[in-house]
């Protein structure tokens, strides 16, 4: 692994104005952003409608290949979009150890394929014209052998997908370092989180961080000694290190606040953990949700949602306002929970009220937030569906991607309804569909694709 310098700030005077001149105009837009991998409220839902027909001829307005190898997926502010890849720069060759020694189960446990072997790659920052699709910039963040591989099918060296608030860009690559570009581009800084991920059954690095209020955090559960990150986004110092007792995760945190209080939550296997954003401090935690912890946690009023899909299958819909260890709390910390219906891999969309949930093998989920009604339950998706990205909610429309280069769309609301289903031929969707300005952004395997109605401008 090549290990970073600390933190440094690079060409203070140029960046500082930059970000200057970019707040000043950032502030006077009203402009449609997707700053981070779940969208603006972390939720999966966006702003506008996009369109519900497509095909490899019909409302493409472009593709783009995209170099390497990359399941991050893409951030836009403004008329940029930002994504990272990893280029491998030597031909690999079949792993000598699979990582048998490490984790437990079947396919998704000790069965698992992993990555090839590790070979030199160069780990790249890209960005984007939302419009045309063309090339803006290209930053090469560092050039490493990773210590490790990742899983065959789903895995990749870009799996963390890049957070923005307009004046930076953060990029991860987990092990490999953490990049903060201003949004032209220019090295800001680089934070080495000094430590070497040791993922269950090598299934690759992929937890996406969180940025709040000029807070970045990040959760870095692994085999050994895990812990969370929380940097200044500007500097890239450090505000606080916690560590986790905790195995692999792969869940997103949330940044929320209460009772006058800002709190990153975070599931996890042990535990699920609330702390405070500015210092760090743990406010309180309740019984964990169950091996493989992948799903984001997303709130709906005062209460938030942490899922698994593994083995066990837990939903827990836990109240804000306790402190300190609340697992056996009287009243129960548990407004209601679910034992079916649950998601794996694909994080969930809170729409309206509504808890949305697909399943790896092709099932679709929807709950009362506020009681745990289910709606309906575990409705099976067409195809013979695999999936694992994450759906997205625009315009009355619950968009579902999945390894066929299929996107099925299920009308919003309490009743199943199948509304149709668009494919791109010899694409594989792992990247979750994030939508901007009428713009519907697909990264398939190799390509970015945007969807557009026709005669439209996307605005």
């Amino acid at each position: 692994m090549k290990r970073h310098p600390p933190a440094r700030p690079v060409h203070v005077a140029a960046t500082m104005l930059s970000a200057i001149l970019f707040l000043g105009g950032a502030q006077a837009s009203d402009t449609d952003n997707w700053p981070t991998w779940r969208g603006p409220g972390g939720a999966g839902v966006a702003k506008s409608a996009v369109p519900t027909s497509w095909s490899d001829e019909e409302n493409v307005r472009w593709r783009t290949a995209i170099p390497g190898r990359g399941f991050s997926t893409p951030v836009v502010w403004g008329d940029r979009i930002y994504l990272t890849t990893a280029v491998p720069l030597e031909e690999a060759a079949e792993p000598e150890d699979d990582g048998a020694d490490r984790g437990r189960g079947g396919f998704f446990g000790r069965g698992g394929p992993r990555g090839s072997a590790t070979v030199n790659t160069a780990f790249l920052v890209l960005c984007l014209d939302l419009d045309t699709g063309k090339e803006i910039w290209r930053k090469k963040a560092c050039e490493a052998k990773p210590h490790e591989g990742f899983h065959r099918t789903y895995g990749s060296h870009a799996s963390v997908s890049p957070v923005t608030d307009g004046s930076n860009v953060i990029c991860s690559f987990g092990s490999q370092g953490i990049y903060c570009y201003d949004m032209d581009g220019e090295l800001l800084w680089e934070r080495d989180p000094e430590v070497e991920l040791q993922m269950r059954r090598q299934f690759g690095e992929g937890a996406n961080p969180a940025l709040h209020s000029g807070v970045y955090v990040h959760v870095f559960d692994h085999e050994s000694d895990s812990f969370m990150l929380a940097l200044d986004s500007k500097t890239g110092a450090v505000k606080w290190r916690h560590k986790r007792d905790e195995p692999s995760t792969w869940s997103t945190p949330l940044v929320t606040e209460h009772d006058g209080a800002w709190q990153v939550i975070v599931a996890g296997t042990n535990r699920t953990r609330s702390y405070e954003l500015f210092g760090g401090e743990e406010l309180w935690q309740c019984g964990g949700i169950g091996v493989n912890a992948i799903p984001s946690v997303v709130r709906h009023d005062d209460l938030v949602f942490v899922m698994s899909g593994y083995r066990e299958p837990n939903l827990q819909a836990i109240r804000l306002g306790g402190k300190g260890d609340i697992t056996d709390a009287d009243p129960s910390p548990i407004a209601w929970s679910s034992n079916r219906g649950t998601s794996y891999t694909a994080s969930p969309v809170l729409h309206e009220g509504r808890y949305y949930c697909v399943q790896d093998g092709g099932k679709i989920s929807c709950f009362d937030a506020a009681s745990g009604k289910a709606f309906y339950l575990e409705e099976r998706l067409p195809r013979g569906t695999d999936l694992k990205a994450s759906p997205l909610a625009a315009g009355g429309v619950l968009y579902v991607a999945t390894e066929e280069g299929d996107v099925h769309m299920i009308a919003l609301g309490e009743e199943f309804k199948l509304l149709g289903t668009n494919t791109l031929t010899d694409q594989f969707f792992v990247s979750s569909p994030i939508a901007v300005d009428g713009k519907l952004l697909l990264r398939g395997q190799g390509d970015l694709f945007c969807i557009v109605e026709s005669g439209s401008d996307g605005d």
